[in-house]
């Protein structure tokens, strides 16, 4: 059983809820654990690895707890890959009192290559946590309507 301090494997998952989908980010740091978040959220639309991290774009979110911090950055990355028909595989963040700054990268959607499975309407509240575990892991979790 891994002890504090030691270093968690970061990774992100999907989840299955009623007709919506779950995403959920854990890792070593709350900032990583958003990225992880963010990455399963890439995958809801299409495979992670088939987005060339191209092109910069800069995201800044702030809100007063840590849990409508993950939804209104994970609502904000929704935001850019619909109105700049983008998808994203690589995000550099940090949170500090004042919110997140992100540089995230990505490319346009090519339908052939990247095959978008579904479009995200939006991150919700439901089952919204962000937690920091005994292990030294943090966890960061939503629903996602689709």
């Amino acid at each position: 059983m891994p002890h504090a301090g030691d270093d968690v494997q970061a990774y992100w998952e999907t989840f299955a809820h009623g007709a919506d989908i779950g995403v959920r980010g854990v890792a070593q740091s709350k900032a990583d654990a958003f990225a992880q978040a963010a990455s399963a959220l890439t995958a809801v639309v299409a495979p992670p690895q088939s987005v060339t991290p191209l092109t910069p774009i800069p995201i800044h979110c702030a809100a007063p707890d840590d849990e409508l911090l993950l939804a209104d950055w994970l609502n904000a990355l929704i935001f850019e890959m619909a109105t700049r028909q983008m998808l994203f595989s690589r995000f550099d963040l940090s949170i500090d009192a004042n919110g997140l700054t992100a540089t995230v990268w990505g490319e346009g959607v090519d339908r052939v290559r990247h095959q978008p499975a579904v479009e995200i309407k939006g991150a919700t509240y439901t089952e919204l946590a962000v937690r920091h575990h005994k292990d030294g892991s943090w966890l960061a979790q939503c629903v996602l309507d689709v």
